[in-house]
């Protein structure tokens, strides 16, 4: 290929989390994988193989059709900060197992959770503090944050564990001695440290390693057996892992070892929390038995640290060890000790601290591992907020907000790079996995436009597609190229139901145009609706808002239309109607059959990039 062979450039490769934004409650997100369907494996023997699945099931939960991974959108408005995501994790996920020798499937399995986390702009500090109930916050691949809890608490009176919520004629625990989530159940734990409750919820408990991971925060990856394990070596400063509800940032494990000097050596955080085991000034537990709660307890549950015989928790033993419950921990705060000379981490497991992200300073909670690098009590947030919890999950966005970040099918797809060798060229761009696309060529951009695939399917598992256009270098002095998705397979929407179902429609062909094109649209109606019999009229045909045109019924399970997409058209999946006039003699009812999330409008294509600002930058990409 000679030196003034051109490319035809259109944007910056795709990111692994966005940049572009000053305030980092908007730009600490991961949002790489977005266009990546999420993926888990199944079984032990299916990881080591790297064989991993977009769908599942098991009667309980199931994802009947592929979900993108995590964070979909990003908004915000003066005061929040919203979140649009699947809740799936951008790492592979599971598998999950019920017991040590990993022979029984764990019950439960991820699912698409539709959801809006909303985080405070402004963080307020009470002065009577809340405690941390379930799901202190949300981390930045769009995954739940569970607390330190398993949700079940020891029963003195049936001198057992209670059963877990929800349980018919369930023994309820006195929630005094209440079970910790990472030592009770992390057996269900996948190599990422997350698991699933009985709505599908993907969550993590402790140590997020594979976010972390995803990040760069001083995490290796082993890719035979797919575990993540703590580098070796000196970390650099922990980036932000997640948001609680307060609005306060949460960071990995490691950070400046004096809080309010950006120069002094990063070094893992030293948590505030030491086992009850007559160490540190703590009571040991297994001498006294289990007859009184750390001070931080007694705060949290309202209660005097020394209590009566019938709210005991079980002596220590090995049916129930050391640790068992989160109230086998003490604060060295509460034990004489000085935050900053004995330990790092607050009540709360956070400190007041200059960061990356905040050279001025802010209050930070930091993930607690040991120096082996095990999970370590409280592991994300304390039982208490240092902030005001004000933000959660909301069903939907009800204020004025600017979007910062479109993801999954939403996303505008951009060229990556086109690499000759001595006869082919290859091509790359970031893709939406499931989408097909065309790719045309061009020897210059004034003449006609030869088309190479128009069945390109985007590569399965990835954010970027390749192509070879073959001997497209041979007798050639220059060549551009132009990608263009044309249609998009049916998958679960992060917003609505699954593309593909809908009350009355069948499907659609195709399923997905670009602002600024006209799409001739095939409407199949469901027969067993007993839609109106051919050449019946049609009031009207839509693909959301859009109105179509030159409509014609076709069959009686068939309607053909023509729809010009605006350049300003909203992106995403639309609704897709057909209205008919109603019934004979009832002319002023009508009948509606519609297709939820049938069609989805895509960014202006790769092609329509124009030909004036191709060549002005073409260039810049010259082959070498």
């Amino acid at each position: 290929m000679s030196a003034n062979m051109k490319l035809l450039p259109l944007c910056a490769a795709l990111a692994l989390a966005s940049t572009a934004f000053a305030d980092p409650l908007v730009s600490s997100w991961i949002t790489g994988n977005s266009t990546k369907y999420a993926r888990i494996y199944q079984t032990d023997a299916a990881k080591l193989a790297g064989t991993t699945v977009a769908t599942w099931t098991n009667g309980q939960q199931s994802q009947g059709s592929p979900a993108y991974c995590g964070v979909q959108e990003i908004a915000a408005s003066a005061s929040w900060v919203y979140v649009r995501s699947t809740g799936l994790g951008s790492h592979t996920m599971g598998p999950w197992y019920n017991d040590a020798s990993r022979t029984t499937a764990f019950v439960n399995l991820p699912v698409n959770q539709k959801e809006i986390f909303r985080v405070p702009r402004t963080p307020t500090v009470p002065g009577t503090k809340s405690v941390v109930q379930n799901e202190f916050g949300i981390f930045v691949d769009g995954v739940h944050g569970f607390d330190s809890t398993d949700a079940t608490s020891y029963s003195t009176t049936n001198g057992r564990d209670g059963d877990p919520p929800g349980t018919p004629s369930g023994v309820t625990g006195n929630g005094i001695w209440n079970r910790d989530a990472f030592v009770n159940e992390a057996i269900t734990f996948d190599t990422a440290l997350a698991h699933q409750q009985n709505t599908g919820v993907y969550h993590y408990h402790a140590n997020p390693i594979g976010p972390r991971y995803l990040l760069g925060d001083h995490v290796d990856f082993n890719a035979t057996t797919k575990a993540y394990s703590e580098s070796t070596g000196a970390p650099g400063h922990s980036p932000i892992i997640g948001w609680a509800k307060d609005g306060y940032p949460i960071y990995g494990p490691y950070g400046y070892g004096s809080a309010m000097n950006a120069a002094s050596t990063v070094r893992r955080m030293v948590c505030g929390y030491v086992p009850r085991d007559g160490a540190n000034g703590t009571t040991n537990l297994a001498s006294t038995g289990r007859q009184t709660i750390p001070a931080w307890a007694g705060r949290v549950q309202n209660r005097a640290v020394a209590l009566t015989s019938t709210q005991y928790g079980p002596a220590v033993s090995s049916a129930f060890p050391l640790g068992r419950y989160i109230e086998d921990n003490d604060y060295l705060g509460d034990l004489g000790k000085t935050q900053g000379v004995n330990f790092d981490l607050d009540e709360y497991n956070g400190r007041l601290c200059v960061t990356p992200e905040y050279s001025s300073g802010t209050y930070a909670y930091f993930v607690a591992i040991t120096s082996a690098g095990v999970s370590q009590f409280p592991y994300n947030v304390g039982k208490r907020y240092y902030g005001s919890p004000t933000g959660g999950y909301v069903t939907s966005i009800a204020e004025t907000v600017t979007t910062f970040f479109s993801g999954g099918p939403s996303k505008q797809e951009t060229m990556v790079s086109a690499t000759p060798n001595a006869s082919d060229v290859t091509v790359v761009w970031s893709s939406t996995e499931g989408g097909t696309y065309k790719v045309e060529g061009s020897s210059d951009l004034t003449g006609a436009w030869s088309t190479l695939s128009t069945t390109k399917t985007a590569d399965a598992n990835a954010v970027r597609t390749t192509f070879t256009d073959t001997n497209g270098r041979v007798g050639k002095t220059q060549r551009f190229y132009r990608v263009t998705r044309t249609a998009l397979a049916a998958y679960d929407d992060v917003s609505s139901g699954t593309t593909g179902g809908g009350s009355g429609i069948l499907t659609v062909s195709p399923t997905s145009g670009a602002r600024g094109t006209t799409v001739g649209l095939t409407i199949n109606l469901d027969p067993s609706v007993n839609p109106p019999p051919q050449n019946a009229p049609i009031n009207s045909a839509t693909i959301g808002t859009i109105n179509g045109t030159n409509l014609v019924h076709v069959s009686a399970t068939q309607v053909t239309g023509s729809f010009t997409i605006p350049a300003g058209a909203a992106l995403g999946a639309q609704t897709v109607s057909v209205t008919f006039p109603g019934p004979p003699g009832n002319p002023t009812a009508t009948v509606t059959y519609t297709l939820t999330n049938g069609f989805t409008v895509t960014p202006a294509g790769l092609a329509a990039q124009s030909a004036t600002r191709a060549a002005r930058r073409a260039a810049r990409l010259k082959a070498q």
